[in-house]
């Protein structure tokens, strides 16, 4: 019945309040106002800086020229740096989640009443500095540390007989440093998994890879996609764990977007090498998310 129609019939209407209306959007009036001052404004910055005349310098000042070849030189001169940043952060990630899965699955499911025990083990890392964190773990792989002797006395090959300066120690600091930020978000879906459902599967005679392939993986999948972005995204934009932790040979495109910005000072490639990252990166995670079909997780 219409409003017209209620008044008709005797019956009251009730008109929502102008206030109440504007009341959500004034909600997101801080938060946008973050995102535009301290988000929006430095990319479009950091654009435009991209763009400025690459024969310039912090002294003499730049001009934009709108040097669109800036991107195609960055992107040619640095290949490498871009291909290892993606292969380490998709390194990182898998692992993690081989880690991560199975101590989430603990922690949601079994851990019982050690289970915020535990949860602040997993968290227990961020009440340290990420710098500190990282030197430690250049200690532990030190060639004189136990790791190497321990694997030394195992006859294990070691490349070039230690373990720190390689890829491995550079992976090893990596899924270190971003392993909460997969179990977090893995705990969250599974710590919702109703356990009768597996039960369920077991009266069906499902046996536990089909339980877990058909019940538990699909229900939780929300989380491993949540997990995987939050552990991609910040470790192919890492720099610090290949510094400490590597040599040249193990530099990510980090380490050159540091130096170029830091040391050389050249802002307009650290710019475009920035905005090539940010670029391939979305691109990427656009695509997996839609290969995932998680769209909602976003």
């Amino acid at each position: 019945m219409s409003a017209l129609g209620q008044l008709g019939a005797g019956a009251p209407v009730k008109l929502e309040k102008p206030r109440r209306r504007w009341l959500p959007y004034l909600l997101l009036l801080p938060g946008g106002l973050w995102l535009i001052l301290f988000f929006a404004v430095p990319c479009v910055q950091l654009l435009a800086t991209s763009l400025y005349d690459p024969s310039g310098s912090l002294e003499d000042g730049y001009a934009m020229t709108w040097q669109f070849s800036n991107y195609s030189d960055a992107v040619d001169a640095y290949l490498p740096q871009f291909g290892r940043s993606i292969g380490y952060a998709a390194l990182t990630t898998a692992f993690c989640l081989l880690l991560g899965y199975p101590l989430a699955y603990a922690i949601a499911q079994k851990a019982g009443r050690w289970k915020n025990v535990l949860l602040i083990c997993v968290i227990a890392p961020f009440f340290t500095s990420f710098l500190i964190r990282t030197l430690a773990w250049k200690v532990i792989l030190s060639d004189n540390g136990t790791v190497v002797s321990v694997l030394n006395a195992l006859h294990v090959p070691l490349p070039d007989g230690r373990l720190l300066a390689t890829t491995p120690a550079v992976i090893a600091g990596l899924v270190y440093n971003f392993l909460p930020f997969m179990v977090l978000p893995l705990y969250a879906s599974l710590e919702k998994l109703d356990p009768r459902l597996i039960e369920a599967a077991g009266d069906l005679y499902a046996r536990p890879v089909a339980r877990f392939t058909r019940v538990v993986l699909p229900l939780s999948m929300p989380g491993v996609v949540a997990g995987t972005l939050l552990t991609f995204i910040p470790a192919a934009g890492d720099y610090i764990n290949a510094e400490l932790l590597g040599t040249s040979r193990q530099y990510m495109i980090g380490n050159v977007i540091q130096s170029k910005f830091l040391k050389v000072g050249d802002y307009p490639a650290a710019a475009a090498l920035s905005f090539t990252l940010m670029a391939a990166i979305l691109v990427l995670v656009f695509v997996y998310v839609k290969r995932a079909g998680t769209d909602e997780v976003l």
